[in-house]
């Protein structure tokens, strides 16, 4: 089963035919993912597990896979199936990425800055990882990852906002730099000597004491204190 780049949701122009994944991962919103290799897929041990949890499995894995079938399924079936495939690609997906081979794909992807950046001023512009905060299907979307500021931030274009992030896993970004620690910036492990950047509240140039918002709340509180203490003394008028 092929499918051709134009199709709809693609980001290319051509016609060519490509394989379900190379089409899969065009998409737009899947920008995140990497292209699995088959060879990993057609290793049953990689799959263990995956076919209680996905229905229609072997169709779905058949195409995935681009494997032809001899009888067409009726549409309400193959829509089913077509599902399915995407959410056995994810799962799929999630134990590639802990692999030397799926590591350096996303670390290419991390290098070209594909995943964004940290939205946190101070960051500089610090290239991000998706990751997951549950390894249970279906509890929580896809956050990124900031290796600075150590810090979780919900993806900013809304088409990566529906994305499980059990495709991703909650080791992964980890994994990935415990691998290449190299590629790990300086600040994310940081000292008092070397502090991570950190914005820092001002009036008029100076700056504002951890306290001070605290003490102006009890001021106010005393001010109001006075004043009804004060209202309490005035006598009453008659008419």
């Amino acid at each position: 089963m092929a499918f051709r780049a134009d199709s709809p949701g693609t980001s290319g122009s051509s016609s060519e035919e490509i394989s379900w994944i190379s089409w899969f991962c065009s998409l737009r919103g899947n920008e995140f993912f990497c292209e699995v290799d088959e060879s990993f897929i057609q290793d049953k041990f990689n799959l263990t597990g995956l076919s209680e949890m996905v229905p229609h499995y072997r169709h779905a894995l058949d195409m995935i896979l681009d494997f032809e079938h001899e009888e067409e399924l009726p549409e309400d079936q193959m829509q089913d199936v077509e599902q399915a495939a995407e959410v056995l690609y994810g799962l799929i997906h999630a134990r590639f990425i802990l692999t030397n081979r799926g590591i350096q794909k996303m670390l290419d992807k991390y290098l070209a800055h594909d995943f964004g950046t940290c939205p946190r001023v101070m960051c500089e512009g610090q290239a991000v990882l998706p990751v997951g905060i549950s390894d249970c299907p279906g509890e929580a979307t896809v956050k990124l990852f900031c290796p600075k500021c150590n810090e979780i931030y919900t993806p900013r274009s809304s088409r990566h906002q529906h994305t499980d992030g059990v495709y991703f896993g909650t080791s992964f970004p980890h994994m990935l730099f415990a691998v290449n620690p190299d590629f790990r910036p300086p600040q994310a492990s940081f000292t008092f000597q070397n502090p991570l950047p950190k914005y820092e509240p001002r009036i008029y140039g100076f700056k504002l004491h951890e306290t001070a918002y605290r003490r102006m709340s009890e001021r106010r509180e005393e001010e109001r204190a006075v004043e009804q203490r004060m209202q309490a003394m005035r006598p009453s008028r008659k008419y």
